[in-house]
């Protein structure tokens, strides 16, 4: 058993004080809000790069509302997804706790969704090639999921089921050892997704297969580490052994397979009508 490193989850306190005749907090600066503010700032600088690699030519005020409404799809959608997915009923009892995100609750399956429509409904707006954008967007993703995860480490949240496993952990307020499902979130969908997807953007792959890579191994990845992570009390497993997290990932890796055979169809076809119009 490893002992939790017991991580105070609040950075710092600030007392309230006042500006004028206007007061302010008191309010607390945590850390998970923090890895959002460092995901964004890192995903914001890297994604210049890559996109000078990629040869993407963006204006730099279409890079900068193209950033703005990633960021507010991962949010909002976060938050809608976890009301919809995770806690539909709240909904009707408290409509307006769909805005209330200081509360806690971000589902990762909704903020991808609305960050890819954004980003989808921006390309048309703006005339740009979705997959052109998307491929090497998607490469900064890992990093915002590997401060993620590391923020429900540190909040002692999200982790995983009983283990007798020497690296079980002692989690606050549990009796007994867990998995740290949390690192081994962080370890798949962040490091090693990101490395995957950083030495595919590097080759020259089809346009668009970084895209649903990162689709289907996200979804591979986090319906594995499912089998270890404690479900949702109010929810347990819905289809058989299956949690919501693992429903709504098989849906991301059926989408990841159809997304393959799409582009190498698309190929297909173009390379047939370029043979035609050379006969």
């Amino acid at each position: 058993m490893i002992p939790y490193p017991n991580i105070n989850p609040s950075l710092a306190k600030i007392p309230e004080f006042s500006i004028g005749s206007l007061t302010v907090g008191p309010f607390e600066i945590r850390w998970y809000a923090l890895m959002y503010i460092f995901s964004f700032a890192i995903a914001y600088f890297l994604l210049k790069k890559l996109y000078k690699k990629r040869d993407v030519h963006i204006k730099k005020s279409d890079f900068e509302n193209l950033f703005f409404y990633l960021m507010l799809g991962v949010i909002v959608g976060g938050r809608l997804g976890y009301m919809l997915f995770y806690n539909f009923q709240e909904i009707f009892r408290h409509p307006l706790e769909i805005f209330a995100v200081w509360h806690g609750g971000m589902s990762f399956h909704g903020g991808l969704i609305a960050a890819i429509i954004f980003g989808y409904l921006f390309c048309r707006k703006y005339h740009y090639d979705f997959y052109k954008i998307a491929d090497p967007t998607v490469v900064v993703a890992p990093i915002g999921l590997a401060l993620g995860r590391l923020g429900n480490f540190i909040n002692a949240e999200l982790y995983g089921r009983a283990t007798t496993l020497p690296w079980g952990m002692l989690f606050p307020g549990e009796e007994v050892p867990r998995h740290p499902s949390q690192l081994y979130e962080l370890s798949l969908e962040g490091i090693l997704l990101f490395i995957i997807l950083f030495i595919l953007i590097k080759k020259n792959v089809r346009k668009g297969f970084v895209f649903w890579s990162f689709i289907f191994l996200y979804g591979l990845f986090r319906f594995l580490v499912e089998f270890v992570r404690e479900p949702d009390a109010h929810l347990g497993h819905l289809i058989g052994f299956m949690t919501m997290g693992q429903i709504l990932s098989s849906l991301m890796m059926i989408a990841g397979i159809i997304g393959y055979i799409s582009i190498f169809r698309r190929k297909q076809i173009q390379e047939t009508e370029e043979n035609e119009n050379h006969e």
